[in-house]
């Protein structure tokens, strides 16, 4: 009996994993709970067990192939009736390799230049041959379509394979657009020293930071916030919390307790763009940028922030950072975020000038608590005295989010800062 196994969830609004590698090859026995493969989520690795015993008959993927949810990953014949069989279902070919759509036959025409098609859409299926036929996106652009709106059928695909991909090596000859701007072909001098190569997690750092910058037209305002009630309130009770509550009390919930309340202030602050769609989100979630021990950057979440107590924010942020230390975050971990702090004061910074974390539209960086002499107002005038000051920065979108928005709830982030009620109890 042969069994499909198919991609688990692996966690909330993922629809899609990145097959880093197989744990076992055709042939292979693997038990129950066993891993099987490893695949990528975003920012984590996640390795998915098989559900049953037997032999792998057939693996349906290959490295670096995107696996939806659902899908069939493997084919596992049950130990029933396979005690008898032998390791020469090693060489079973995989169904994507049997159902290849037709052969390669030689080319019938020669292109040296190909119209670049302007929908660029392409279904699941033809993708999935694509694939299969190793035909790039760049080059799916330049086959012509018959399809309604200039949609690329499947017979289209399959004449084009016909013909010998006439285009398989040509350039598009659409004209250029000469409003769009293009990144100067320079030949910069980057120098001699050690290659490093970038790790695959640096590599969607990267890719994000380069997208989210080319996405958002950035804008970041700044302001500073006098923290010295907060920092006196939390060094008296911080040991007292910990006895009470066996959770280390940091500013970090502190800090997202006070930027939930913001956020629910100005709720549209808390959303992403969607085209001309402006997606208001239902739930605060704050994620918090955290440096994992390889030097990477991660954003785990503290899921519905404005509606715990202190309590419940500093067990999250504990866990989460804790988690974070070891490498063991899942993907739910980092899934879901509305709205992103980073405390770049964790590593002595005076202020920063973040970039946003895609697909939300703001993200406040935290500098340094800094004691100051500052000039403040008294009941017998102005004084100078010693503050606990912090600069608060708020990059934003400024496709949605205008000057006033930015400027009014950044101005609400320090107010609740200052304005910490010292009477409260833990």
């Amino acid at each position: 009996m042969e069994f499909e196994l198919k991609m688990p969830r692996l966690g909330e609004s993922i629809s899609e994993a990145t097959l880093l590698s197989w744990s076992k090859n055709i042939g292979d026995t693997i038990e129950e709970d066993e891993t099987l493969l490893e695949v990528a989520t975003d920012k984590v690795d996640s390795e998915v067990p098989s559900t049953v015993s037997g032999v792998v008959k057939e693996l349906l993927y290959e490295a670096n192939d995107i696996i939806k949810i659902g899908a069939t990953l493997a084919i596992i014949e049950l130990d029933e009736s396979v005690k008898s069989k032998s390791k020469e279902t090693k060489e079973t070919p995989s169904k994507t390799e049997r159902k290849s759509p037709e052969k390669k036959v030689k080319p019938k025409k020669i292109l040296t230049a190909a119209k670049q098609n302007n929908n660029t859409f392409f279904s699941p299926l033809i993708i999935s041959i694509a694939k299969e036929q190793h035909i790039s996106f760049e080059e799916l652009a330049r086959i012509p379509a018959s399809g309604k709106d200039g949609r690329l059928r499947k017979s289209d695909l399959f004449k084009y394979i016909e013909e010998g991909r006439p285009a398989q090596f040509v350039q598009p000859t659409a004209e250029p657009d000469p409003t769009a701007y293009r990144i100067p072909q320079l030949n910069l001098d980057k120098g001699t020293g050690k290659i490093v190569k970038m790790d695959r997690m640096r590599q969607m750092i990267a890719d994000h930071m380069v997208y989210s910058k080319h996405t958002s037209p950035h804008v970041t305002a700044y302001v500073e916030a006098d923290l010295t009630e907060m920092v006196a309130w939390r060094n008296k009770n911080k040991v007292a919390f910990q006895d009470k509550h066996n959770e280390r009390l940091t500013f970090t919930p502190l800090f997202v307790e006070a930027v939930a309340k913001a956020v629910k202030a100005f709720p549209m602050i808390n959303v992403s763009v969607d085209g001309e769609n402006i997606i208001v989100k239902e739930n605060i979630n704050i994620g918090m940028a955290t440096a994992l021990p390889s030097g990477n950057l991660i954003v785990p979440v503290v899921k519905n922030a404005d509606t715990k107590d202190l309590l419940a924010l500093a067990k999250d942020v504990n866990q989460l950072a804790g988690k974070a230390r070891e490498n063991k975050l899942n993907a739910d971990d980092i899934q879901g975020s509305t709205f992103t702090i980073s405390n770049v004061g964790t590593f002595g910074s005076v202020m920063g000038t973040p970039i946003i974390n895609q697909p939300e539209v703001a993200i406040l960086a935290l500098g340094i608590i800094k004691k100051r002499a500052e000039v403040i107002e008294t009941s017998e005038g102005d004084e100078i005295a010693i503050r606990s000051m912090m600069y608060l920065s708020l990059s934003f979108d400024h496709r949605v989010v205008d000057g006033y928005l930015g400027g009014s709830f950044l101005r609400r982030v320090a107010d609740e800062f200052e304005q910490f009620d010292t009477t409260r109890t833990i």
